[in-house]
């Protein structure tokens, strides 16, 4: 089922973390944060919506932390009944893509709730203060990537807040598999 994310709360407050990263060592939000702002992404390994657009998240990280731009990818999916999420699976898909950021596991699903994360991908913008600014979809594809040279509406949002401290004001929800919750 897609589900979208809600409208940015500009000047949201980032909830710090502190996760074990897929090559095993612990990484907070002070870890990864960027002189300029942070990036906190919900994703999975086996959504289609992420699966599709993988490459344009590693490519958008990449020229963000260019930018300043601290970035960091978190899976929060209940693995016992998604198994190609366990934290297994998220060691190979992030050695398999060379990730450039740090690939969290959320096994209580606290901080997804914290952040209020409804899908995969599911995009957190910060500046430099930590304040939410940009809460948009990373482009227009949806379960297939669209076209090569569509506008890249997160690299652009992020861009902004990096040189202004500002996310814009127009911002498209996120779509996305939802987050899969534990019962209870």
């Amino acid at each position: 089922m897609a589900v979208e994310t809600p409208v940015c709360d500009f000047g949201w407050q980032a909830p710090g973390f502190t996760l074990k990263n897929a090559d095993g060592k612990m990484v907070s939000l002070k870890d990864v944060a960027g002189p300029k702002g942070t990036l906190v992404m919900f994703i999975c390994n086996h959504c289609p919506y992420v699966k599709s657009v993988l490459d344009r998240i590693i490519r958008d990280a990449k020229d963000l932390q260019a930018l300043g731009i601290g970035v960091v990818a978190i899976n929060a999916n209940d693995a016992e009944d998604y198994p190609e999420d366990s934290f297994e699976g998220m060691q190979e898909v992030a050695k398999a893509n060379d990730f450039p950021f740090p690939y969290l596991h959320d096994e209580t699903q606290r901080v997804a709730m914290e952040y209020g994360a409804v899908c995969t991908p599911d995009f957190f913008g910060f500046d430099a203060e930590g304040g939410l600014q940009y809460r948009g979809r990373l482009d227009e594809s949806r379960k297939q990537a669209a076209p090569e040279d569509v506008r890249r509406d997160l690299y652009l949002g992020m861009k902004q807040v990096a040189e202004t401290g500002h996310g814009p004001t127009g911002q498209i929800p996120s779509m996305g598999c939802s987050i899969k919750w534990k019962d209870g």
